[in-house]
């Protein structure tokens, strides 16, 4: 009989289907109807026409500011966020709590004493201990990069302030920060193995604005602890210029950073229920913590705004969806993703109904790319998710999506993630400074990625398919 009977050809493509989807007996997994499919157009154009994402972030920053863990901003985040949970509607509000050690930045000064006597612009890292009383003065010993410093002679660096160099790289995906940033990371451990009195930075940033960026540092156990801080990038190239003229140069510094008292803060949670698979949970979010010199727009009140704001407009629209759709604002997230852990913990035994996450903390640029992490048989569900993020300009990536800082706990214990990678060319001009404040924030940008996010949510409580991740992939 000719493979071009119909019949035949029909067994075929059932055959085809079924190994595809994992199973010769099963049937795939229903795709979205086109009912379903045009309540998704509805919801992303009513978003993106929609300002509330940027009226949510607007009263955030405003009303309570910057939000470093362990302040009273971070206590008044966490009413600010159970508030605004409720006023948009969510079916669920609730906290849970995340305790901690804490650190106060302090005083922090800096000043070239010789040879030519100037102020320089730093700001301490995240973490570290605090000068002794009076500061420390040294002779400046230099680093181009982290490397440089670990196969470095001890007698070198005995005694002197570390100053490592490296500049950040520019990139659209942010691919240039994981290259910098372990000077910040785990330069004052290696320059107190060596016997340095302090570390100071190029700021891990790509701006030219004379302001430093913080971040967290850590230090290892059995290691001395020294004095860290990072200067302004045109600061750091003003010392390289006189570094360069080969005459010693001396630095004083101060730093008043200490560890403050043990503090209880909370994820904040807001839920909108689901129907006929209501335990099963699409997850999104951002942290509600941020770093103390802006306002916290960029890092990460855009995405609180924006995924609440998501949620919240699929509600409105009087929208049925199966699964439950979770929104969690983690607690702490700068200083360790001590929300994020907490919550897996607290979690650990319905790890399983958390289908799927994607977590926004990449600023507030456009959404260009989706990238997904599921098998082949979820794929023609992803194609339709591929046509609906075509009108937003959001084009399809790979299957090896990867998890935001706060989804790694519940990366590691075998949840799928889905990314909607931003367009974070500027991102680290702002992040972890001052200048991280709401003017920063196109409020049309934000609306494209209010509007990427319901289309995400939606779809993903709609479809009836598992969402696991291939097996390859499981930890």
């Amino acid at each position: 009989m000719s493979l071009f009977n119909k019949k035949r050809s029909k067994l075929v493509l059932i055959i085809t289907t079924s190994i595809i989807s994992g199973s010769v007996f099963s049937e795939p997994p229903k795709l979205l109807t086109d009912k379903e499919l045009n309540q998704v157009v509805q919801v992303r154009e009513v978003a993106l026409k929609s300002n509330l994402g940027f009226q949510i972030l607007e009263s955030l920053t405003t009303e309570v500011g910057p939000r470093m863990a362990g302040t009273p901003q971070d206590t008044l985040a966490v009413k600010w966020a159970e508030n605004k949970f409720k006023q948009l509607g969510f079916d669920k509000v609730w906290k849970e709590p995340v305790t901690y050690d804490t650190w106060v930045r302090g005083i922090e000064t800096a000043e070239i004493v010789s040879p030519y006597p100037q102020n320089l612009h730093i700001t301490a890292l995240g973490g570290t201990v605090g000068t002794p009383e009076g500061g420390v003065k040294a002779q400046v010993v230099h680093f181009e990069n982290l490397q440089e410093l670990i196969k470095s002679k001890a007698d070198t660096v005995k005694g002197k302030i570390v100053f490592i160099s490296n500049r950040m790289e520019r990139t659209k995906n942010g691919a240039g920060y994981g290259k910098a940033v372990s000077a910040r990371g785990k330069g004052a451990v290696e320059g107190a193995k060596k016997g340095a009195v302090a570390v100071i930075i190029r700021s891990i940033g790509t701006d030219t604005h004379r302001v430093p960026h913080t971040g967290l540092m850590r230090y290892e156990e059995g290691t001395g602890k020294i004095p860290a801080a990072a200067l302004s990038n045109p600061d750091a190239d003003q010392l390289m210029r006189i570094l360069k003229r080969g005459q010693e140069v001396t630095i004083s510094l101060k730093l008043g950073a200490h560890t403050g008292p043990v503090f209880t803060s909370y994820n904040v949670i807001g839920e909108m229920k689901g129907t006929s698979a209501a335990d099963e949970l699409v997850v999104l979010g951002g942290h509600l913590d941020s770093w103390d010199l802006g306002t916290g727009a960029v890092d990460d009140g855009a995405g609180v705004a924006l995924t609440m704001a998501a949620a919240s407009l699929i509600k409105a629209q009087g929208i049925k969806h199966k699964r439950s759709i979770r929104v969690i604002l983690w607690a702490n997230e700068e200083q360790g993703l001590v929300g994020a852990k907490a919550y897996a913990k607290e979690h650990a035994k319905d790890i399983k109904q958390h289908t799927i996450g994607s977590e926004s903390d990449f600023g507030a640029g456009r959404i260009y790319s989706f990238s997904s992490l599921v098998t082949a048989k979820d794929m023609p569900f992803i194609a339709q998710m591929e046509t609906l993020f075509a009108p937003l300009g959001i084009t399809r990536g790979d299957n090896k999506a990867g998890p935001g800082p706060d989804l790694i706990p519940l990366y590691a214990k075998g949840m799928s993630v889905f990314r909607l990678a931003q367009d974070g060319t500027d991102y680290f001009d702002l992040h972890h400074t001052a200048d991280d404040t709401l003017d920063k924030v196109d409020p049309a940008a934000l609306a494209q990625n209010v509007s990427a996010y319901t289309v995400y949510a939606l779809m993903t409580a709609q479809y009836e398919g598992d969402l696991v991740r291939p097996k390859k992939d499981k930890k």
